[in-house]
């Protein structure tokens, strides 16, 4: 790979980010990063536009946006290149959100429900068992039919949504013992991505729903501060949560897409040409990325298990039957119900 984030830069890039703001004041594009400032990619790129994202370097969603980024400088002739920050190095997710929204950073990798946070329409591709599949899912939150009003909602807050990439079928996992039914959760404290909604989720699954950032799961897990999470196979066996929490049970419960975010005024930035480009090479990474996911999630179940894990099934139609509610109570608005309808339509007609 073109360039590799070493783990001594950690610390540094955090240091680093208001400087680097600071070196590219003069752009007249919040957040954007001249290169001589420092950007920490080696790119020779007049433009580099700093990704923070939560995950390591082997996820499929790094990889398609480092290979976006070659592409991109070579067809904007050297203008524009991408630097992805793997493991949270730049923040957790929800604070990588308001450096976007401030032109601190340029873009974000965001998992959907954090955007409910900012407007809470964007509940209607969080709820549970929304789609029927990763094709179905890529190709409903990525139609400009479905999403174009639902992903400029948060123009006005400087943060535009580029795109919708799989971010995996979330199960829940746990240090005590397998689950089967919804009681099986009772007592335990499941870490849950930082929305409402989740919480929610979480308590009619049985469990109690506790939110924080990735990078704090393991520790968490391993000193009994919670129990497990809930999260897909990927996440599951990169963070070795299986070290701490080896039995996961697939509950499939959830399949919401991650976002990728940029701030309004750094897109407005772009020329017309260059824009186009950028919109193409984004639809692009999003298909490369659903393929190295559907080779890598066999891969990381068997690291998982390798690990210790162990995998189960579980009554899907109890789970079903007792997250129903929650569905029925998010879809209040004229808007959530009418994307809602078109993406269960989208399933049915395929």
């Amino acid at each position: 790979m073109r360039r590799s984030k070493a783990v001594a830069m950690a610390g540094a890039a955090v240091a680093s980010l208001l400087a680097l703001t600071a070196c590219s004041a003069g752009t007249g594009v919040p957040g954007t990063v001249d290169a001589g400032g420092g950007g920490g990619s080696g790119s020779t790129a007049e433009t580099v536009f700093r990704v923070a994202f939560n995950q390591p370097e082997n996820h499929p969603q790094y990889i398609a946006l480092e290979n976006m980024g070659d592409r991109l400088r070579e067809r904007t002739g050297g203008r524009y290149d991408i630097d992805v920050y793997p493991n949270e190095t730049l923040g957790a997710q929800r604070e990588t959100i308001e450096l976007v929204q401030s032109g601190t950073l340029e873009m974000a990798y965001v998992g959907g429900p954090l955007l409910e946070n900012f407007n809470p329409d964007f509940v209607v591709f969080n709820l549970p068992f929304t789609f029927d599949s990763q094709d179905h899912q890529r190709a409903t939150t990525n139609d400009p039919e479905i999403v174009s009003e639902l992903y400029s909602l948060l123009d006005d807050e400087n943060i535009h949504v580029l795109g919708a990439f799989h971010g995996g079928i979330r199960s829940v996992y746990n240090s005590e013992r397998p689950i089967t039914t919804p009681a099986d959760l009772a007592g335990m404290k499941i870490r849950v991505i930082e929305s409402y909604t989740n919480i929610e989720m979480m308590q009619l699954m049985g469990g109690s729903g506790t939110p924080m950032g990735q990078g704090e799961v393991y520790t968490a897990i391993q000193s009994g501060v919670i129990e497990g999470g809930e999260n897909n196979e990927l996440i599951y066996a990169n963070l070795k949560h299986a070290e701490v929490a080896p039995y996961y049970s697939y509950t499939r419960h959830l399949m919401f897409p991650d976002y990728l975010i940029i701030n309004t005024a750094v897109l407005e930035g772009m020329s017309e040409e260059h824009r186009a480009i950028f919109t193409e090479e984004i639809g692009l990474a999003i298909e490369e990325e659903a393929e190295l996911w559907k080779r890598e999630v066999a891969v990381a179940t068997q690291a998982a298990k390798d690990a210790g894990a162990q995998f189960n099934e579980v009554d899907a139609q109890a789970f079903a039957a007792a997250i129903r509610p929650l569905v029925e109570a998010k879809l209040t608005t004229g808007v959530v119900r009418e994307i809602h309808a078109k993406v269960r339509a989208a399933a049915t007609a395929g």
